[in-house]
């Protein structure tokens, strides 16, 4: 472990070039060296993660790898959320993929399967009145380094989703589609998702009329019907361009964006499923 203190800080991009005539398609990578990373064309190719990215830090003497991901970013309403998620060299839960391409159901059972054999877990939202302070990319840089910090194991090394956190201080492999290459990065997807999922669930019961159980925030056809009907709610992303210019109405009273504070939410997977 002493080699990989000493290398703590920093950020690997593997599929960055120097030579922009061998760049070839690429995404915006906030943080990663030259800020841009490759698309390769087996990265759409790939749809069930393993353990290689990880057995490669492993290798080299990283022994707590977190992968960490997020969801929410596109919303018109609710927060931005992050996990972290270490998970036991060998296990793979089955069916595990990017939680994007899975059914809520299979969603559910992972995170519960997830959260019982996980070394270490951990969630973190940031909300919209945050959001439209700092805007969405460095609320989901926080949200994700709040993830980090939040382990209850100090991780070694952290595998990302094309972007770096340069808050925390450990080893970092920036990877594109990352929820579709790496067990733990495709875990910390399932657990966000689920969490934000029903914390939107109880956003709908709080302020009805947005379809916010069913759409969780994103700017579907009845969401933006809401906004037209009834105005913004308080969570809302007022920065947002469909929420920018939009009156309230009244309609909520004034009532705080944290109507429901999300540290008061029940996070802890259900014994059972439906």
């Amino acid at each position: 472990m002493r080699d990989a203190r000493r290398s703590q800080v920093s950020v690997e991009d593997p599929v960055s070039s120097p030579s922009s005539a061998r760049r070839g398609l690429s995404v915006s990578a906030p943080g990663s060296a030259g800020g841009r990373l490759r698309i390769e064309a087996w990265h759409k190719a790939r749809l069930d993660p393993d353990f290689a990215e990880e057995r490669i830090l492993w290798s080299r003497g990283y022994r707590y790898v977190a992968g960490i991901d997020e969801v929410g970013r596109g919303c018109l309403a609710g927060p931005v959320t992050s996990a972290a998620v270490i998970l036991p060299p060998g296990w793979l839960p089955r069916g595990l993929r990017d939680s994007k391409l899975m059914r809520p159901e299979d969603r559910r059972r992972l995170d519960i399967e997830i959260r019982a054999h996980a070394v270490a877990w951990s969630i973190a939202f940031v909300g919209p009145e945050l959001i439209d302070r700092i805007n969405i990319l460095q609320a989901t840089l926080l949200a994700s380094t709040l993830a980090a910090a939040r382990l209850p194991i100090r991780p070694d090394a952290l595998l990302l989703d094309a972007v770096s956190l340069p808050e925390v201080p450990v080893h970092q492999r920036v990877l594109v589609s990352a929820d579709r290459l790496c067990a733990s990065v495709a875990a910390a997807s399932v657990i966000a998702k689920v969490a934000r999922d029903r914390l939107m669930e109880e956003y709908d019961i709080t302020y009805p009329g947005y379809g916010l159980g069913q759409n969780k925030g994103y700017g579907a056809p009845e969401h933006r019907a809401g906004l037209d009907l009834l105005g913004l709610s308080p969570i809302h992303r007022l920065s947002f361009a469909p929420c920018r210019n939009r009156q309230q109405m009244g309609l909520w009273d004034d009532a705080a964006a944290d109507a429901i504070d999300v540290d008061d939410v029940d996070l802890e997977a259900p014994e059972t499923l439906d």
